[in-house]
């Protein structure tokens, strides 16, 4: 592995962390989120693919989140939001593995 490889599978694994400390805090998910739009043109195809997942599993947890709010009121939206939380962290405690095993996840 090169440095430069070495170096932007940190960054993806940093990325990891930011989305899973986001899950409880919210900022820090915006700012791996910026990391993986503005990394996923620059890392080689494993890593990029590890991007790509990280920015849909934002953006459909994020489409949950909204739908359980506007829920709210008829309770089920409480559910909602919480099993949107409980697969954001899945999403993301999975592609820690594959990196971990240098896997690429699926498009």
């Amino acid at each position: 592995m090169t440095t430069t490889t070495e170096q932007a599978r940190t960054l993806v694994a940093v990325a990891y962390v930011l989305h899973l400390v986001g899950a409880i805090a919210g900022l820090p998910s915006l700012i791996g989120l910026m990391i993986n739009y503005l990394k996923r043109g620059d890392s080689p195809d494993t890593l990029a693919s590890h991007h790509r997942w990280m920015i849909r599993s934002f953006w459909w947890g994020l489409l949950w989140v909204v739908l359980g709010a506007l829920l709210t009121l008829l309770v089920i939206g409480w559910g909602i939001i919480g099993v949107a939380w409980l697969w954001y962290l899945y999403r993301h405690v999975r592609g820690l593995i594959a990196l971990i095993n240098d896997d690429a996840l699926p498009a």
